[in-house]
């Protein structure tokens, strides 16, 4: 593999050169790598992601020392929904690069109001995500959108499954009462992902 001066060649795929920094446990090389490339919604977005998984296991200063940069530049990016999502992303590891400046505030009460608006169950995210008891206080708002999206995939990826066992009606297999009512519970499948996903497009609509 091509190094130049200590670093992994620069035309490497961002991704590779960022998982090769970590798997040699040199973490400032692959904070080093994201903030050197120009950022964009695919590679990038994904080696920023590996970083805060890692920066997700580590305490203290040495936390300290992959999660601040990486803050600090996330909170550089002109480009809002880039932004929101590599939050979202560290997010979903455990770290939170966001201090109010990213994503707009929810409190409890909105959060009631926007479950109940798209239908959800909100007892199922608090499994998932502390809440307060006061209705006036913050919540988390990117760990509410991570837990909302993968409830809306789990529900969506157990519809798909659900769809491929029944028959084309116009196919020469007949449709059977069995597949009729397995095709009944994914469209409710269908229609539970849709919710959870609403109420994760709701937290991260502007305030």
């Amino acid at each position: 593999m091509r190094r130049t001066r200590g670093h992994m060649y620069d035309g490497s795929r961002i991704t590779d050169a960022v998982d090769y920094w970590r798997r040699r446990g040199e973490l400032r090389g692959a904070v080093s790598i994201v903030r050197h490339r120009a950022p964009e919604r695919f590679r990038w977005r994904r080696a920023v992601g590996l970083v805060s998984q890692t920066a997700g296991v580590l305490l203290g200063r040495d936390r300290m020392r992959v999660e601040e940069p990486i803050r600090e530049l996330v909170l550089d990016l002109g480009d809002e929904v880039l932004r929101r999502e590599v939050v979202i992303d560290a997010r979903r590891h455990g770290v939170d690069l966001d201090r109010g400046e990213v994503l707009a505030r929810r409190t409890l009460a909105d959060l009631q109001r926007m479950a109940f608006l798209t239908g959800t169950d909100l007892s199922r995210v608090q499994r998932h995500v502390k809440l307060p008891t006061d209705r006036e206080a913050s919540v988390d708002a990117a760990a509410v959108v991570v837990v909302g999206r993968a409830f809306g995939d789990q529900y969506k990826l157990r519809s798909q499954r659900l769809m491929l066992q029944v028959p084309d009606e116009e196919g020469p297999e007949p449709v059977r009462l069995h597949h009729r009512i397995l095709a009944e519970r994914a469209e409710q499948d269908r229609a539970e992902s849709q919710r959870w996903f609403a109420l994760a497009r709701a937290v991260l609509e502007p305030s």
